[in-house]
C-alpha cells in the first residue's frame, strides 16, 4: 500500500523516538509497573497526543492513517506506552471532537490535543464489558446539577487522567441503551475515587484503574451531547477505537517478528544458523505474512474511517485479525527463541504478554466475530 508523505514522515519519526526513547525504558516499565511520564511529555512535544485532532481544536490535523501508524511504530517496542496513547486519542480526545461543543472543545479538547492533560475514558464497568448496554453508573438532576453514582472498571490513563469521558444512565430504562448518555468530569472531583488495578499480565507501565462516584456533582455545560445519546456515541467511538487497536496489535506482532528474524539468523545449532532449517524459515514466512494481511486490514479500515465509509465491519475485521495475528506471531516468536524467549532477557515474552489484551480490550474477539457476522448477514 502506497503510503503519503505526511504518513511516511510519520512512520519515521515515530520509530526514531521509540527507538531511542522508548526501547530503554520499556522493560524496566514493565517490571516496575511505572507509568512513562518522560515519554508521554516527549510525545505531547511532537504533537502526537493530539494527531487526529484538527489544528483549530489544538491538535496536529493529520488523518487516521497516520495515527495507526504512529500507535504501529509505539507498539512495536512498547505495548504499554501505545496503549497510554490510543486511549488517550481515541477514547478521550474523540468523544469531545465529533460531539462536544464548542465550549467544551475549547476547555477540555484543546488541553488534551496539546498534552498539557492526559484524557481517559469510562465505559466498562463490573458487571458491563461485553454488554455494555447494561450500565448501572446513573446520573439525576438535582436542580441543575447531575448527581453521579456507580462505579467504572478497567480504565486506562485513569490515574493520570485530568479529563475522563464517561456514561451514565439520565433515565428510568434500567435495562435498555435509550438513556445512557455521556459526561466529562475530572477525575480529582470531589467523590470521585480511583483506585489502580496492579498485578497484570501485560502493558504493565500503562495504569488500569476503577473509578468510583458517590454522590459527585457535575455541572450541566459538562453533559456531553444531547442526553441519551451516550450509547450511539460510545458504539462510534468504539468503530473508530478497533483500527487503533488493531494498529497496536501489529505493531507488537511486527516487533516479536523483528526479534525472531534477528535471533534465528544469529543463533546456531547443528552447525547452521536456525533460520536456515526449513520448519524455522516457514514459521517466519507465515509471520511475516500474516503481518502483512493484518497491515493491509488495518490501513484500509484506517482510510475508510477517513473517508466517510461506513467501517463497522471494516474495524472489526482489521481488529479481529491483527489481534489473533499478534496472539500467534508473538507465541511463536518465543517458541522460535526456545528456552531464551520463555525469560525477561529477551523483550517477546513481553511482548506476547501484551499482545493477550489486544484480543480483549475494545471488544472481544468474539465481539468481533459477532459483529462481522451480523453485518454480511445484513448484506445478503
Amino acid at each position: 500500500m502506497q503510503l503519503t508523505d505526511e504518513a511516511k514522515m510519520v512512520r519515521e519519526m515515530v520509530r526514531g523516538f521509540a527507538e531511542n526513547e522508548l526501547r530503554p525504558i520499556a522493560a524496566e516499565i514493565d517490571r516496575d509497573e511505572r507509568f512513562p511520564h518522560e515519554s508521554i511529555k516527549k510525545m505531547a512535544e511532537l504533537g502526537l497526543l493530539g494527531i487526529t485532532i484538527p489544528e483549530e481544536e489544538g491538535g496536529s490535523g493529520m488523518d487516521t492513517l497516520c495515527y495507526a501508524i504512529a500507535v504501529e511504530e509505539t507498539a512495536r517496542v512498547c505495548g504499554s506506552t501505545a496503549l497510554i496513547l490510543a486511549a488517550h486519542i481515541s477514547l478521550a480526545c474523540q468523544p469531545i471532537h465529533l460531539f462536544g461543543s464548542a465550549g467544551q472543545k475549547e476547555k477540555y479538547l484543546q488541553p488534551l490535543a496539546s498534552g498539557t492533560v492526559l484524557g481517559a475514558y469510562g465505559l466498562s464497568e463490573a458487571d458491563a464489558g461485553s454488554d455494555a448496554g447494561a450500565t448501572k453508573t446513573t446520573a439525576r438532576l438535582d436542580g441543575d446539577v447531575w448527581v453521579i453514582n456507580g462505579a467504572k472498571m478497567w480504565i486506562t490513563n485513569a490515574l493520570q487522567a485530568d479529563t475522563m469521558v464517561f456514561t451514565a444512565r439520565t433515565g428510568g430504562d434500567k435495562d435498555g441503551t435509550r438513556d445512557i448518555s455521556s459526561f466529562i468530569v475530572d477525575p480529582r472531583t470531589e467523590g470521585v475515587t480511583v483506585n489502580p488495578i496492579t498485578g497484570k499480565l501485560g502493558v504493565r507501565g500503562s495504569t488500569t484503574c476503577e473509578v468510583v462516584f458517590e454522590d459527585v456533582r457535575i455541572p450541566p455545560e459538562d453533559l456531553l451531547g444531547d442526553p441519551g445519546k451516550g450509547f450511539r456515541q460510545f458504539l462510534t467511538i468504539l468503530d473508530g477505537g478497533r483500527i487503533s487497536i488493531g494498529a497496536m496489535a501489529l505493531g507488537l506482532a511486527q516487533g516479536a517478528y523483528e526479534e525472531a528474524l534477528r535471533f534465528t539468523q544469529e543463533r546456531e545449532q547443528f552447525g547452521r544458523k536456525i533460520a536456515k532449517f526449513q520448519a524455522v524459515a516457514f514459521t517466519l514466512a507465515e509471520m511475516a505474512t500474516r503481518i502483512e494481511a493484518s497491515r493491509h486490514l488495518i490501513y484500509s479500515a484506517a482510510i475508510k474511517k477517513e473517508a466517510g465509509e461506513n467501517i463497522i465491519s471494516a474495524s472489526a475485521m482489521a481488529k479481529y485479525y491483527a489481534s489473533e495475528t499478534a496472539q500467534w506471531v508473538t507465541t511463536k516468536a518465543i517458541q522460535l527463541h526456545g528456552g531464551y524467549g520463555y525469560t525477561k532477557e529477551y523483550p517477546v515474552e513481553r511482548m506476547w504478554r501484551d499482545a493477550k489484551l489486544t484480543t480483549i480490550g475494545e471488544g472481544t474477539s468474539e465481539i468481533q466475530l459477532l459483529i462481522i457476522s451480523r453485518e454480511i448477514l445484513t448484506e445478503l
